[in-house]
């Protein structure tokens, strides 16, 4: 499979890419991917797990139950909005509403109930909503990914498709020429990871940010590292990207927060 290849219907694609990595991998176990490159290099993985006994994000999880379950003005909260009262659902996110016609990430769905309940939205690049859904995140730690693509959601997932596999910036550079074409080689001192597994372990603590961010400040990062413009958090065309992802990632298990480097 070519990383320039753009073909195949959801269910088709996902499979195509599992295979590929199969092949490509074979002593690697699918649910393993869930570790990103880690799952490629046991050395660097040994430190990660290490890491991950006391992990730096910890404090922001607590600072994010504690915001989660904050009352709203009218007395109202996060939980009245959201299944299961948002407790173990990131699995679901993204999805497609077919009302809007559009693609609903988590964060997206978290100002949504703000403004529903008559208070302002969230920066999407701030450290509130990040530890909100640092939270969720953590409390859906163990489910499944299973995003379905219903009628009338091929146009938004075939958007974020051709983002993944299209060149871009001064670099010409495409998403799957580095974790597709390039997985598991080295990008000067760091193993390039596989697609699958990519959306797993978000919010993520990178160490080269020193914080928590989001999905899609990881893909304003590397449209900027490739000398192309960034786009804003939780426009259309990453709510698209990170759609298409997360369903190439059906199957696999949320490990996040997460620890990256």
């Amino acid at each position: 499979m070519s990383g320039d290849a753009v073909s195949g219907d959801a269910r088709q694609d996902r499979d195509d890419l599992v295979a590929f990595f199969a092949k490509r991998f074979p002593d690697v176990e699918f649910s393993d991917h869930a570790n990103g490159a880690y799952a490629l290099d046991e050395a660097k993985a040994r430190q990660w797990r290490e890491i991950e006994d006391f992990p730096p994000y910890e404090p922001m999880i607590d600072e994010g139950e504690r915001l989660f379950n904050t009352a709203f003005s009218n007395g109202s909260g996060y939980a009245a909005c959201f299944e299961h009262e948002g407790i173990g659902i990131k699995q679901r996110y993204p999805r497609f509403d077919p009302d809007t016609r559009q693609v609903v990430t988590l964060e997206l769905a978290v100002n949504h109930c703000r403004e529903l309940n008559g208070e302002s939205p969230l920066s999407y690049t701030g450290e509130a909503i990040t530890a909100i859904t640092a939270y969720m995140a953590f409390t859906s730690r163990g489910q499944k990914f299973d995003i379905s693509v219903p009628e009338g959601a091929e146009s938004a997932f075939n958007q974020g498709k051709q983002f993944y596999y299209s060149r871009r910036g001064q670099l010409n550079f495409a998403c799957s020429n580095c974790h597709l074409d390039a997985a598991g080689l080295r990008l000067r001192a760091e193993i390039l990871s596989a697609t699958i597994g990519h959306a797993t372990h978000w919010p993520a603590y990178r160490f080269k940010w020193q914080e928590l961010g989001g999905i899609h400040r990881r893909f304003a990062e590397c449209n900027e590292q490739v000398g192309a413009v960034a786009l804003d958090h939780q426009s259309e065309a990453y709510r698209n990207l990170e759609y298409f992802m997360t369903v190439m990632n059906n199957g696999m298990t949320l490990n996040g927060p997460s620890t990256r480097k």
